[in-house]
């Protein structure tokens, strides 16, 4: 059975870190991309980061680039999410999941994830 279970998020003020996890099951991530995508309270479905299981460097959308860090750890078959300088735009739950390749940056084309980690940026 395939699990994604999220974890990390919280309550943080603008200008805060957070680091979110996801531990996986059913599935090596070793032997797959991976994404992490968040829906913001109101809005549809957003890509976020994606890592291959091969090249160990993310891609990253335009509006999180050079603030959070996609990366993984293959012993413990988990997946991270380092958010750094947090805005109140970044307000959303966040999921991970398998990557849609090539097609990741294709929100329409994920299809399962996590139950999400909700990240609240508030002063």
């Amino acid at each position: 059975v395939v699990q994604l279970v999220e974890s990390g998020g919280g309550l943080v003020q603008p200008g805060g870190s957070l680091n979110l996890s996801c531990a996986v099951s059913g599935f090596s991530i070793s032997a797959t991309p991976m994404s992490w995508v968040r829906q913001a309270p109101g809005k549809g479905l957003e890509w976020v980061a994606t890592l291959h299981n091969t090249v160990p460097i993310g891609d990253y959308a335009d509006s999180v680039g050079g603030r959070f860090t996609i990366s993984r750890d293959n012993a413990q078959n988990t997946l991270y999410l380092q958010l750094n300088s947090l805005q109140t735009e970044d307000t959303a739950m966040y999921y991970c999941s398998q990557a849609p390749w090539p097609n990741y940056r294709d929100i329409s084309a994920y299809t399962t994830r996590g139950q999400g980690t909700q990240v609240t940026v508030s002063s």
